[in-house]
């Protein structure tokens, strides 16, 4: 997972054979919690949302967090905020293993990382910000594709509510986000169960 400063990437895992990853609210909560303290060093993050077998996040990795990792005075391939999202999973699954009693792999392999801010031939016709308002919303909306929720402010793990207003989380940094999507809270309660381009959505993966 090759990242680079300032641009904005959809970074995404699921549960090894789609096996589920969240088995009660603790395990959303704590994997939010990670995702506060060890990510946001290196990173803002623009919205998330956490799954039952899956995780999306939307973020923009900072200059410290594309460093390359120095071991023994040698400086390795591994940059710091990839280094951290491994860790982050893999503390995450020694702990799920032992609370179910259970061993292995809980997710995939490689995380993915999708860059979302260069132009990409196969959606030439859409502007970056069409972009990243449909990654955006795809993120949000995967609760009720999912058919967990019919009303998206009922679903917890995602900053759903902190957009749409009904809470104040300390985990994106909305103001950013709000500013690089050009969108305003209004905007985004009108948009929110927008039929979204299945051309871009390809793209996203």
């Amino acid at each position: 997972m090759l990242i680079n400063p300032n641009h904005i990437y959809h970074v995404y895992n699921r549960g090894n054979n789609k096996q589920p990853i969240f088995f009660n609210e603790d395990n959303y909560l704590y994997f939010l919690q990670k995702i506060k303290t060890e990510w946001k060093k290196y990173a803002d993050v623009l919205c998330y949302c956490l799954m039952p077998n899956h995780f999306h996040v939307m973020l923009i990795p900072n200059e410290e967090g594309c460093k390359n990792i120095v071991l023994a005075d040698k400086e390795t391939h591994m940059q710091k905020l990839s280094k951290t999202i491994g860790k982050t999973l893999s503390s995450y699954t020694i702990a799920v293993n032992i609370q179910n009693k259970a061993t292995g792999n809980l997710f995939q392999k490689k995380t993915k990382a999708k860059l979302l801010t260069r132009a990409n031939s196969l959606v030439e016709n859409f502007s970056i910000r069409d972009y990243l308002l449909t990654c955006f919303h795809y993120i949000h909306q995967n609760p009720s594709k999912a058919k967990l929720v019919k009303d998206l402010k009922d679903w917890p793990y995602s900053s759903y509510q902190d957009y749409y207003g009904d809470r104040n989380g300390t985990i994106c940094n909305k103001s950013l986000a709000m500013k690089l999507l050009d969108l305003s809270e209004i905007d985004f309660k009108e948009d929110d169960s927008l039929e979204l381009n299945h051309d871009i959505i390809k793209m996203l993966f």
